[in-house]
């Protein structure tokens, strides 16, 4: 009892202090795959399973309470709901004896919750440490991650814990956040949006296109919006933005919902001042409260769809917001060599929580790793 409390409770310390939104500490989580195999049976296994999920993600249960304007019982029962997936994969995949196996379920249990449909609530994924631990090497240092975290499941675990304890070192020494490239600012805004479904008003168009100004003033030529700066995208939106974007030498993307036959697509548009178009439509929505695939008029999912889109001339691996949390978008993107990642959000429902830090952590790390520039607008 007290070796199974032990390792429960080192599972919710690792999810918390990996999961905290500081990318220097996301190598913090290659500690879960050890805590996983070594735990003492299938039901333990389970258990620190959950604790490292939920540790990870303990920001969702406030998220949601704003998000729907609820109680924290419904953000509760959705935390845990989000859990299983994870928890379920990693406890039919636990192998009580040592051997080559129990590395290969590892990578088993880690592929699965990293394509859908586990992947669609893939969170927390120790693979995110490797832009990390192997700044700049791209392909090779996720090989080289995945390697070692299926290490840390055998009996060379000290010295797989040690060696990625040395890239850590290295790397944090050397550490650079990724900028932006010449010319292009990701700009932030703090609207507060009350309620879900809000959408942005002729006002807030109208301080965001300043905000646009004041950063060609400053000598931007490409600028990036948060998710839903645009809010609904119509042909009136459209003529607004062209209008006032007519005398600037910009190029402007910014998100914003289109409607459709079935609900809405979630995308990034570009603007000038002689017109606009969809360049991306988000791959994956925020499960449940945005993607309904039991309903009508929620957010179109693409999965695979549109892995890059081109911006300013430019190849770029678009992420909005909940596609930094997960594995398959950014790995599905890189295979097509883009030029820069740009992220974008809208963290107004995410509170005092953690959330958005994490998502800013996890595109700065994929960033380090492919040795790309990376441009970032959040609303919060």
């Amino acid at each position: 009892m007290v070796t199974a409390t032990m390792f429960v409770a080192a599972a919710a310390a690792v999810g918390a202090f990996a999961w905290s939104g500081e990318v220097l500490l996301l190598p913090v989580a290659s500690l879960f795959p050890a805590l996983w195999a070594f735990a003492p049976s299938r039901f333990v296994a389970g258990l620190v399973s959950m604790a490292y999920f939920m540790a990870a993600s303990r920001g969702l249960p406030i998220g949601v309470s704003i998000f729907y304007a609820s109680d924290i019982w419904v953000g509760l029962g959705l935390w845990i709901a989000a859990s299983l997936m994870f928890v379920v994969v990693h406890t039919v995949l636990w192998a009580p004896k040592s051997g080559w196996h129990r590395p290969l379920r590892y990578l088993a249990a880690a592929t699965l919750m990293g394509v859908p449909p586990f992947g669609i609530v893939g969170w927390a994924s120790p693979i995110t440490a490797a832009g990390v631990l192997f700044p700049g090497w791209g392909w090779a240092g996720l090989a080289a991650t995945a390697a070692g975290l299926s290490a840390m499941t055998t009996r060379a675990c000290p010295l797989a814990g040690v060696a990625m304890g040395v890239a850590f070192s290295v790397s944090a020494l050397t550490w650079s956040d990724p900028e932006p490239p010449d010319g292009w600012v990701g700009v932030n805004t703090t609207f507060d949006y009350q309620i879900a479904g809000e959408h942005a008003d002729y006002a807030q168009h109208m301080t965001t296109i300043a905000l646009v100004r004041r950063a060609v003033e400053n000598g931007a030529s490409t600028v990036v919006l948060p998710e839903s700066a645009l809010g609904i995208w119509t042909p009136t939106t459209e003529r607004l933005w062209t209008r006032n974007l007519a005398d600037l030498d910009v190029v402007v993307a910014g998100g914003a919902e289109v409607i459709n036959e079935n609900g809405y697509d979630n995308v990034m548009i570009e603007l000038t001042g002689e017109g606009a178009r969809i360049l991306y439509k988000e791959r994956m929505p925020v499960p449940v409260s945005m993607w309904q695939p039991w309903a009508s008029g929620g957010a179109s999912a693409q999965f695979f769809g549109n892995p890059t889109g081109r911006f300013a001339g430019t190849s770029i691996a678009p992420l909005i917001c909940y596609e930094q949390l997960i594995v398959w978008p950014i790995l599905q993107s890189m295979l097509f060599g883009p030029d820069i990642i740009v992220a974008t959000g809208n963290g107004w429902w995410t509170g005092d929580t953690n959330i958005v830090p994490i998502q800013k952590a996890s595109a700065k790390a994929w960033a380090v790793l492919f040795n790309l520039p990376l441009v970032i607008a959040f609303n919060t």
